[in-house]
């Protein structure tokens, strides 16, 4: 570690110089057996929604759905790019709407490019490397609530030596930086805009009082000198993905939080336990906050890791409100959080654990949703639940209980969930990322992003990871997206059928499963699917945060990019291209549908504002020419 510059890896790379993964997960080898049983991807990747209720295995074939209807993408695909700004179909505009550095309020300092911004305006401002995003229209006000996942040090403090903190106020420049931002949002003759002092606008942090609820509130192992109850905790971390409630909250979660615990002092031999090492809490973090903030010390206290890890519940329209973490939904590297109404008004949360050989989980509440009725409870009293695919197209969500685990109980389970979803032998998957939940039909959908390791290693838990059926390909450098469909129609249900919508891969350059599935072509190549969201009208649309060098197996792909999807027939076409070096990640839309608000991570160069400036992930809007319709 201390031979190898970390400080570019991605969090992925990071991870698995600290921790390595598996090679193969158990849904590489369900997919393998349902294939070698069906023939080559035969009936494990279909296309139209509606033909699920014919069964798995009598799915109609690519070609057969394509030919039941016309496209539905009122817009022409573009080519790849390898350029350093964005791209939009002829028709559509774009334009920076929230950068990092932008202000939330006038006492903030204009942003220095030389400096990358002051310490005392870090947290009146749009922080770093946007992420998930959801839209809320609150008493006629636009408000967007966005992720901002970590930060990019030689950007955030370009003096110093490698950008990596020297002093407890860089820490704490860099802790303002992450975290979520609330803000209100107005269009204007210039386009869209900062509500720049609205009384919405509001900055959450890693030093935010939250508290925690749920079964794992109040539990010893969430117990800390400066927290002896167990049921307050300062901050939320590494915000990756997000969720919208029913009710009209925001749902924030937490992903790669290990990576900012360490040991503060070298000389102290640092042993991780069990519960550690299947998280990857090592004895170095990424920002040096164990150096400087002694909250991160685990030698001082061991307990704090466990207080992160969780999906936090945000009330957009109450700035004065306090975040909660809901506990109930596990602890893991949560992606994002899906929401979903069962049949009898009962929540439904499906979630991914962001890392290889890891589980896809569902949560599902004790009591119905009653539009206007109390919430508070809903995301604490339910049952957590982990998925296991089988070789026939079937599955089951496998209830996580103190009997079916072998845990005390539900508060364990809550804190150390990834050693409950093993004992239960759950399917482990190829990291999976964004859960989608169509709005018009009764089916889900995974992108399961990559996996490198498929095949040939087990997981931190010791889990093996082969071949299997959602997880179809050993050294899966492409990645796939799954798709469920719940029993009798109901998300509610333990049981599902499940396929492949697609297979990602490289046609021109590559045969058998790694071309990818018969709806990828050189026309719409790509690797890497994370972000998926849909859209009112049912259309999937897909972020990648991938290869983008365009060389050997991803020649053809370009830069990272936004498609869209169309369930019904299988149709993948590429609305948006990213600029070199960055994640096109996060998606929402303007109360109209006319705007659509699409984030742009840590890109290469100087984006947006061009030569001799510091690159800034920066949130778009993308409009119509003509201000039609967009979602």
């Amino acid at each position: 570690m201390k031979d190898i510059d970390t400080r570019h890896l991605s969090w992925d790379e990071w991870d698995e110089l600290n921790n390595p993964r598996p090679e193969e997960s158990g849904f590489d080898r369900v997919v393998e057996a349902a294939i070698s049983r069906r023939g080559f991807l035969g009936g494990v990747v279909a296309f139209g929604s509606g033909a699920a209720v014919m069964g798995a295995g009598t799915l109609l074939s690519g070609t057969a759905a394509r030919a039941q209807g016309a496209s539905r993408f009122d817009f022409t695909p573009i080519e790849i790019q390898t350029d350093f700004t964005v791209h939009v179909p002829e028709g559509y505009s774009w334009k920076p709407m929230a950068k990092w550095g932008d202000k939330l309020f006038s006492d903030a300092a204009e942003f220095d490019h030389e400096t990358g911004g002051d310490l005392a305006s870090s947290d009146r401002i749009f922080g770093e490397n946007t992420d998930g995003m959801e839209h809320f229209s609150v008493e006629g006000a636009e408000l967007i609530a966005v992720n901002h996942e970590y930060v990019n040090p030689d950007e955030n403090l370009p003096q110093n030596e490698d950008g990596i903190p020297a002093t407890a106020e860089d820490v704490r420049k860099l802790q303002n930086l992450q975290g979520v931002t609330v803000m209100e949002v107005a269009e204007g003759p210039d386009g869209w805009a900062i509500v720049v002092d609205s009384p919405y606008n509001r900055r959450i942090t890693h030093t935010t009082p939250m508290r925690i609820s749920g079964p794992a509130a109040g539990h010893d192992l969430l117990k800390t000198e400066a927290d002896p109850e167990g049921v307050e905790v300062l901050g939320t971390l590494n915000n990756c993905g997000a969720g919208k409630t029913p009710w009209g909250t925001y749902l924030t979660c937490e992903e790669n939080f290990n990576g900012y615990f360490g040991a503060a002092d070298p000389e102290v031999e640092f042993s991780a336990s069990e519960a550690y090492a299947r998280y990857g809490i090592g004895s170095e973090g990424r920002y040096a906050y164990e150096k400087f903030d002694p909250r991160f010390d685990v030698a001082t206290n061991p307990n704090e890791p466990n207080r992160f890890g969780y999906v936090v519940e945000i009330d957009p329209a109450n700035p004065d409100s306090m975040p909660v973490k809901r506990t109930a939904l596990g602890r893991f590297k949560h992606e994002n959080a899906a929401t979903a109404l069962a049949e009898d008004g009962r929540v439904v949360v499906y979630l991914g654990d962001d890392e290889r050989g890891e589980y896809l989980y569902k949560f599902v509440s004790r009591d119905a949703y009653e539009e206007g009725g109390e919430t508070s409870t809903l995301l604490d009293e339910g049952q957590l639940y982990v998925a296991r695919f089988e070789e026939d197209m079937t599955g089951e969500w496998v209830a996580l209980t103190p009997e079916a685990t072998g845990m005390a109980d539900a508060a364990e389970i809550a804190i150390h969930t990834r050693m409950a979803a093993s004992a239960v032998d759950a399917t482990t998957m190829d990291r999976p990322e964004w859960v989608a939940v169509n709005p018009v039909a009764a089916e889900a959908y995974c992108a399961l992003t990559n996996n490198r390791n498929r095949g040939l290693r087990a997981n931190a838990g010791g889990d093996e990871t082969p071949v299997n059926g959602p997880n179809p390909r050993e050294a899966n450098n492409y990645g796939q997206i799954v798709r469920w469909f719940p029993t009798n129609g109901d998300h509610g249900e333990a049981g599902f059928t499940w396929d492949l919508y697609v297979m990602a891969g490289n046609p021109t350059v590559a045969e058998g499963p790694y071309a990818g599935s018969e709806n990828v072509n050189a026309g719409n190549l790509f690797n890497s699917p994370d972000g998926m969201m849909f859209d009112s009208t049912g259309l999937l649309w897909i972020q990648t945060d991938g290869d983008d060098s365009n060389e050997g197996e991803f020649a053809g792909m370009g830069n990272n990019q936004m498609l869209a999807g169309d369930p019904e027939t299988g149709e993948i076409v590429r609305f948006l291209t990213g600029p070199n070096g960055s994640e096109v990640t996060g998606l929402t839309w303007s109360a109209d549908k006319r705007t659509m608000f699409v984030g742009i991570q840590h890109p290469a160069a100087p984006f947006p504002d061009g030569e001799g400036m510091l690159p800034r992930s920066t949130v778009i809007a993308v409009k119509r020419d003509d201000n039609g319709v967009i979602g």
